[in-house]
């Protein structure tokens, strides 16, 4: 991700000191800070749990771990992912941050809404079929690979902002690539705000993303580069996962009107991630600090 201006680059960049100031002072036994870091990553530690994982090596003695992701479709092979030990973060995060003036949180954990994202692109696989896919802010690309591993798509190019989210994508690529068949899968480092991009303007039938509209800073780059990525001759259009988080989904939805492209909203898209939801709503012990504003995605679908 990146900034569009001075200030809102400014305003971030001490926004992201701030955080490793206290992180680095907080100390092992102050309980009331240790509650406020529980707080902050209750969502990267709870998830709707649609696909099997577990870990496949031991991340005592690492900062990465390797997960295996079980598909929950017949003959559909296991993708591993590598990714970072949640809550693990070094200084030189924070240094290529303000250097690139991008968020780190593609590093923090898989989110939520990614996995949502994934589970809709099983569920949907015809829609992608023969198709050339886009996924933005992707992460460690869980979604992109699932599209790549079950959906038959022509190519799919997962991307990032975020240098080094960028090397664990293409490491996540490599390690799964028989998984791919026919189609081509790539890694792409690509700011919302990026200019020199024209080879692929309008070369895309779909574009993915989830969780990406949290930081109103970039709502404008953002909604600036799905127009400039979706097709112009043949239908196209954009998913988006995305919770509400206050008014920062509809801030987001605004720049996509003042970019003269159209949106649809669907709150229950899918039988089983609204059973999950409903059974975290009536107090599942599983995700215990759930709140529908912050951790249940929207469906949204955007078209020029």
């Amino acid at each position: 991700m990146e900034t569009g201006t001075t200030g809102t680059s400014v305003k971030a960049s001490s926004l992201r000191w701030k955080i490793l100031r206290q992180a680095i002072l907080r100390k092992p036994n102050d309980e009331q800070s240790e509650i406020g870091v529980k707080r902050i990553t209750r969502k990267t530690r709870q998830g709707f749990n649609l696909i099997p994982c577990h870990l496949v090596d031991d991340p005592s003695h690492s900062s990465d771990v390797t997960v295996c992701y079980t598909l929950p479709i017949d003959s559909a092979p296991k993708l591993y992912l590598t990714q970072r030990v949640v809550d693990h973060a070094e200084l030189s995060d924070f240094e290529i941050c303000n250097k690139y003036n991008i968020d780190n949180t593609g590093l923090v954990c898989q989110w939520p809404s990614e996995e949502v994202l994934a589970y809709f692109c099983l569920s949907h696989a015809d829609m992608f079929r023969s198709k050339r896919v886009i996924e933005l802010g992707s992460g460690y690309g869980l979604a992109g690979l699932v599209i790549a591993a079950v959906t038959e798509a022509s190519e799919v190019v997962i991307s990032d902002g975020n240098p080094q989210v960028v090397d664990y994508i293409q490491h996540n690529i490599d390690a799964n690539s028989k998984a791919f068949g026919g189609t081509r899968v790539k890694s792409m480092m690509l700011h919302w705000n990026q200019n020199e991009i024209s080879n692929i303007s309008s070369t895309f039938d779909l574009i993915v993303a989830s969780d990406c509209t949290f930081f109103k800073e970039f709502h404008n780059g953002l909604a600036q580069i799905v127009k400039f990525l979706l097709g112009k001759v043949q239908p196209s259009e954009a998913i988006f996962f995305s919770p509400k988080r206050g008014d920062s989904l509809d801030k987001f939805l605004e720049k996509i009107e003042e970019n003269d492209l159209r949106f649809s909203i669907t709150e229950n898209y899918d039988a089983e991630i609204w059973k999950h939801h409903t059974e975290f709503m009536n107090g599942a012990a599983s995700w215990p600090s759930y709140q529908k504003d912050h951790c249940y995605p929207l469906l949204i679908r955007i078209s020029v």
